[in-house]
């Protein structure tokens, strides 16, 4: 089973880990979709990414836990998505089903869309505020 799951992944953190440690619990080939640097900027503005591509790539790669990296510079992973073909796409609890990329490949009976459940104040926009706010101390 093919498992698939995407984002920046920009400061990596405890409910990154969770979410890939999931996802690969539930088949045999864990694929992460990167956000490529132009298109980090495109969704989160102009000050991010912190570390470029190929910093968050290697990251990734060297989790036990994911087989395999693959950046792409596209608005959304769909494309990706219909190439790669994987059994199960994974999202994070802050999104619904029918928000995930891929939704409509699921309502075709082609894949099917888990989501985990999200870990409250684990993300890289607070580890950013927490940042600015303990510098201006």
């Amino acid at each position: 089973m093919i498992v698939f799951t995407n984002g920046c992944f920009d400061i990596l953190h405890l409910g990154h880990i969770e979410l890939l440690k999931y996802a690969k619990s539930l088949g045999d080939t864990l694929i992460v979709g990167l956000n490529s640097d132009e298109s980090v900027k495109k969704l989160k503005g102009d000050l991010r990414p912190i570390n470029n591509e190929l910093t968050r790539k290697t990251i990734l790669e060297s989790l036990k836990f994911v087989d395999s990296v693959v950046i792409f510079n596209e608005e959304t992973p769909l494309e990706l998505i219909k190439h790669i073909q994987p059994n199960i796409i994974v999202k994070g609890g802050d999104y619904k089903k029918d928000n995930v990329i891929g939704y409509e490949l699921e309502k075709m009976g082609l894949l099917e869309i888990k989501l985990f459940n999200y870990m409250p104040n684990n993300s890289t926009t607070l580890i950013i505020e927490k940042i600015k706010n303990e510098i201006r101390i």
